[in-house]
């Protein structure tokens, strides 16, 4: 089943629900490591149903990563269509359910608060996933505001193409799908035109949308640069769109105008895991140029000595490590990360995010991470977004972003990158956000030859 809807998934449901209850010993931990499916949703639901802590494994995750997953949560039961990577973990098999192969093991139980419906891990900044652990309520809290907030979109047909342990999917796509009465389309990332963490065909994904007609996409900005350029050269625009919602990283003010005008409806919000994905959204008639919109009901946005703080009704005040700015409409402004923060040797401090998101308005990028701390000018690293791309291209892109940038904010030098930024080399996380710390100690020498 690749279309679900509310009624047909409720059966599937109750069943797994009831199959996990009865099962001998109780599952405590339960982790889901599978392509995007009915199934990997089903169980999602039943594991909340049974109270049982539930731990998206994502595919692109190495060994490694998964192996400090199970271990850091006490997971002691496994559903996955991978069987070599279970059996590397500690786990045995114990039968077959709604089309996911079962795996137990017998782990030492870790203990956690009794809230604690969802532990998601992200990428962290040093390669070693973070566990984030969520309640019920908090996803279902996100999810009805988005939902609420989208009604009058009249979204009745959602396509997912992030893998479903990204959160952002699992909340904003899934589960507000579901509240607003909307079907879910779940086809295997594979015919998405999406492989792992960074591998990505902006055909494929087109003739996806043009295969399941959605009303609501969720894409990282890599995916809508990519999506643009291929429109650019020729591929036909969709037709079914109405919202494209674009997160995880900032976007260009000029790449979502750029997409925008060849068809695809793009609108730049803001989340965090630690929140349950999703903050702040600009929508059709209520959006703010450069802005991520306003923050959604359910969460209380203010801004304290320029970085941005966050609570829901689950939680205390949460210091993001986002620095940013509120405008007098309530419209959210994201200029940074505290810790990013560049001085020059002129004492200019400059935000990265800021002028990589200029580098890669255009077609000739498709990645980049600035750096000059303490130098009279920023340098940057790019990977072309064609292998063979030649430098004159980059260069124009290159001058193109500066002239939309102050002359403190703008790229003196730039060098190629000797391969994509991505999780499995450790030079970017899940969402594609650059490393910068294992950028600079890859390419920090020749960095410092052309500063």
């Amino acid at each position: 089943m690749t279309v679900i809807g509310r009624g047909a998934l409720d059966t599937r449901v109750e069943r797994l629900a009831a199959a996990l209850c009865a099962a001998r010993p109780r599952p405590r931990v339960l982790g889901v490591l599978a392509d995007n499916g009915a199934g990997w949703v089903a169980l999602d639901l039943a594991a909340q149903k049974a109270g049982v802590v539930l731990v998206p494994l994502p595919g692109f995750f190495t060994i490694g990563q998964c192996a400090h997953a199970v271990c850091a949560t006490g997971m002691d039961s496994l559903f996955s269509d991978a069987a070599p990577v279970a059996r590397m973990l500690g786990f045995d098999p114990a039968g077959d359910l709604e089309g996911l192969s079962w795996y137990r093991r017998a782990g030492q139980a870790v203990a956690l608060p009794p809230k604690v419906s969802k532990i998601t891990f992200t990428s962290g900044t040093t390669g070693t996933p973070k566990g984030v652990q969520l309640s019920a309520a908090q996803q279902w809290e996100v999810a009805r505001s988005l939902a609420d907030a989208t009604r009058a979109l009249e979204i009745r047909r959602h396509l997912c193409l992030l893998p479903l342990p990204v959160l952002l999917e699992n909340v904003a796509g899934v589960y507000a799908a579901q509240l607003a009465g909307a079907d879910c389309c779940l086809p295997p990332l594979a015919e998405t035109g999406v492989g792992g963490a960074a591998r990505f065909d902006p055909l494929g994904c087109l003739a996806a949308i043009a295969r399941w007609e959605p009303h609501s996409l969720i894409l990282l900005p890599q995916m809508l640069l990519a999506l643009a350029a291929a429109l650019e050269n020729g591929a036909p625009a969709p037709r079914s769109l109405k919202l494209v919602a674009v997160g995880g990283a900032k976007v260009s003010l000029a790449l979502v105008a750029r997409a925008r005008a060849l068809g695809l409806p793009a609108y730049e919000g803001y989340g965090l895991s630690e929140c349950a994905s999703v903050v702040a959204l600009n929508l059709p008639g209520a959006e703010r140029a450069g802005s991520v919109g306003r923050p959604l009901p359910h969460a209380e946005v203010k801004v304290n000595e320029g970085e941005i703080q966050v609570r829901d009704s689950d939680a205390a005040w949460l210091a993001t490590g986002d620095l940013g700015r509120l405008d007098d409409d309530g419209f959210l402004y994201i200029e940074g990360r505290r810790k990013h923060v560049l001085i020059t040797s002129y004492g200019r401090n400059v935000s990265p995010e800021w002028p990589e998101a200029e580098l890669l308005a255009g077609g000739a990028i498709a990645q980049a991470a600035v750096f000059g701390e303490a130098r009279p000018q920023l340098c940057a690293l790019v990977v072309p977004a064609e292998c063979g791309a030649a430098d004159a291209a980059i260069d124009a892109q290159v001058r193109a972003a500066n002239a939309r940038l102050p002359d403190y904010a703008r790229i003196g030098r730039w060098l190629r990158a000797d391969a994509p930024f991505t999780p499995q080399n450790g030079l970017a996380t899940a969402n594609g956000r650059p490393r910068r710390d294992a950028l600079w100690k890859t390419y920090g020498a020749r960095l410092d030859a052309i500063l």
